[in-house]
């Protein structure tokens, strides 16, 4: 299928651009079927002489997605601004005064949002004017739940710094997040375990996850890490040096 759509795209910017005088003259419709036969041919002939030709197409049309798709997610970031910024419960670290913001959508047990814990924790630190707010995405199956709602019952139990304890723990844990090992980091960092387990099942962190599994419905999120850099999606991991790029761009641009 793509082959055929690059071939016909191809076909029309070749006739377009090296016999335009002759595509003048061209009546696709009213060709006989020798005259389609031949004209495939020669169509056929060229792009085996000049595959280049098929990969500038290629590359000249994901350009042109990337750029539709810049333009929809700035749109979605826009509509949903009070949503991400503003939800009232999700976790906000960094410089929370800061003059740039951006948003995690997280799994604790996603190998990738793992890989890039540490280095969305250097990016903040290093630049110092960053707000960070996560979002509790779980995806990946019960581990991944209870993860979540193991965090967020400790921020409404414990509050924010000792939810940013737990959030640490649990993107490096080892192995399932069982309770005897919820319940070491509870005494670790000495709040209530049984309070905070007492609270995982409770509406509002049902609520909270929910809320933000709608969110990310909304703004076309299926996977993790995806982040909002500003108003620029990124869905996946991007390495430290790629995330300072984007910030110093965002903040050009501003």
């Amino acid at each position: 299928m793509l082959k055929s759509i690059l071939k016909a795209g191809v076909t029309a910017a070749c006739l377009t651009g090296a016999t335009s005088a002759m595509a003048q003259d061209f009546d696709l419709s009213n060709m006989s079927d020798d005259q389609r036969a031949a004209f495939g041919e020669a169509v056929r002939d060229y792009l085996l002489t000049n595959p280049q030709v098929i990969m500038d197409a290629v590359a000249k049309l994901e350009e042109m997605e990337a750029q539709q798709q810049v333009q929809v997610d700035s749109a979605l970031v826009e509509t949903h601004k009070d949503a991400l910024l503003n939800d009232g419960y999700s976790w906000v670290g960094g410089n929370p005064d800061g003059d740039f913001t951006i948003v995690e959508f997280m799994d604790y047990r996603c190998g990738y949002c793992r890989k890039a814990a540490p280095e969305v924790t250097e990016l903040v630190e290093k630049d110092g004017n960053i707000r960070l707010i996560v979002k509790e995405f779980p995806i990946l199956g019960d581990a991944s739940m209870i993860s979540s709602r193991f965090a967020i019952a400790t921020q409404i139990v414990a509050g924010d710094e000792a939810y940013e304890q737990v959030h640490e723990a649990l993107i490096s844990l080892e192995g399932n997040p069982g309770e005897a090992q919820l319940q070491r980091l509870a005494e670790t960092f000495g709040f209530d375990y049984d309070a905070v387990k007492a609270e995982m099942d409770s509406e509002e962190v049902t609520r909270r996850i929910t809320e933000t599994r709608a969110l990310a419905q909304a703004m076309q999120i299926s996977g993790t890490p995806s982040f909002v850099f500003g108003t620029e999606m990124v869905r996946g991991y991007a390495p430290l040096a790629a995330m300072e790029q984007i910030v110093a761009q965002a903040r050009s641009a501003n």
